[in-house]
């Protein structure tokens, strides 16, 4: 099954200046022809080439809430950092209602929602002891990027759909019960996201077959509508049904801490996460139950297509929070029957498998070792790759030449020089005369 993404490139805008191969957690992206280039089985969506290019060449691909996809009722899911967008707000309910004022019918929170899946955590790990701590799977761009880089520690993600997919399946219900003249493709399921891996998820499922969200909507996008009529909303529907728990979730930490399980850890950015992910792979982690990993810094509130800085959005929620009771959405008991675990497993992305055949596959690693140590090691990039061991890597796949190496290419052209040299005895170390031996045989 191909793979659908969200993350894209304007050719026209790229100039190929090597930033974003530098930032790419999965080394999928390559210049070529001074362009840069996606390679599409490594890429896992997570936005750092959108962040880092100067030239706005990257970008994510997303649904527009304006275009007419023939529904008769639309649901908003609000994920909840974008209550930490707007300032002055003490109440998230304004920002609730001014959603059904740009045209939305119907709002469930995901927050609420991810209280629910807090508490089914809370089950899961009491009732499945083990060896090793769980991963959190409400990042799908970590998901992604265990499957390409990881595929040992597939086994240690939580086999639990995320919030946003929890809370699509229950405000469809809902709607249905409410509106019995509904038929279910009727009803438009709308996430508002803070970035381009839940836009990819939606169209890739983790766990599960079909998604039960229809649009994929932009924060930045839907931020600008809700700006012009917040003001308009003077006296704001009672329409929340979460609290501190699940608002927590925006931002690093917020998920675990919902656990009451003080045997956790929370990291954010992708680098981070590699480096715990190396940690745990190499079992230098004891004593931990859970582990928490965002792709943005900051957590959800980091997003490429959110607006505010992450660290005044988060700051804004923990205002909010304030004025919240701890959960609106326990729910004493949760079976596996419920939909709230994965149908299926995760499998292996073999992006990065050298060759199905483990004798070549040796070989071809022996190789990359060996022009590893050819090649000068400094890692520049002016090859159009982000090292010099994926370079040799790209060689040996086929996809490269040594000569893409600018010091190996110049050391040819050297070495070239010295024999066109010799041939003509010409001192090199000697200014070249073109007249010298016309003169000599007159």
């Amino acid at each position: 099954m191909k793979h659908i993404h969200s993350v894209t490139l304007d050719k026209d805008k790229c100039l190929g200046c090597t930033n974003c191969i530098k930032r790419c957690p999965t080394e999928a992206i390559r210049v070529r022809d001074r362009k840069a280039v996606i390679t599409a089985n490594r890429c896992i969506d997570c936005g750092e080439c959108i962040r880092i290019c100067p030239h706005n060449a990257k970008k994510a691909m997303f649904d527009r809430f304006d275009e007419d996809a023939g529904f008769k009722f639309k649901v908003a899911l609000p994920a909840p950092s974008l209550y930490g967008q707007f300032d002055n707000i003490d109440d998230v309910d304004y920002i609730l209602t001014a959603l059904k004022l740009i045209g939305f019918d119907h709002v469930a929170e995901v927050s609420a929602a991810a209280e629910i899946v807090t508490e089914y955590t809370r089950q899961y790990l009491a009732e499945h002891k083990c060896d090793h701590p769980y991963i959190s799977t409400a990042c799908p761009a970590v998901v992604r990027l265990i499957e390409v880089r990881f595929p040992y520690l597939r086994d240690y993600l939580l086999p639990v759909v995320p919030p946003v997919e929890l809370a699509a399946r229950m405000a469809r219900e809902t709607v249905m019960k409410e509106h019995p003249e509904l038929k279910s493709e009727e009803i438009g399921i709308y996430f508002i996201s803070p970035c381009p891996a839940k836009v990819s998820y939606v169209k890739n499922p983790i766990g599960y077959e079909k998604s039960d969200i229809d649009r994929v909507l932009s924060m930045s996008e839907i931020y600008m509508k809700l700006l012009g009529k917040l003001g308009d909303v003077k006296k704001p529907e009672f329409i929340s049904r979460s609290g501190v728990i699940g608002i927590s979730w925006a931002a690093t930490g917020g998920e675990a801490a919902g656990l009451l399980n003080e045997k956790y850890l929370a990291a954010d950015g992708i680098e981070n996460v590699i480096n715990v992910l190396d940690e745990i792979e190499n079992e230098n982690f004891s004593g931990l139950e859970f582990i928490e990993l965002n792709a943005c810094r900051g957590g959800c509130v980091g997003g490429v297509m959110a607006v505010e800085n992450p660290y005044i959005a988060k700051a804004r929620i923990q205002k909010l929070r304030k004025f919240l009771p701890l959960s609106q959405s326990r729910v004493e008991s949760l079976k596996k029957t419920d939909g709230i675990e994965w149908e299926r497993g995760v499998e292996s992305n073999p992006a990065l498998r050298l060759n199905t055949d483990r004798t070549q596959a040796i070989e071809m690693s022996r190789r990359i070792k060996e022009l590893t140590a050819a090649l000068p090691g400094l890692d520049c990039g002016s090859c159009g790759a982000p090292s010099c061991k994926a370079l040799a890597e790209d060689i040996v796949r086929g996809e490269a030449r040594e000569s893409d190496c600018i010091f190996r290419m110049r050391e040819r052209i050297q070495q070239i020089f010295r024999s066109l040299a010799d041939i003509e005895h010409v001192d090199i170390g000697a200014p070249f005369d073109a007249g010298a031996d016309k003169k000599e045989g007159e």
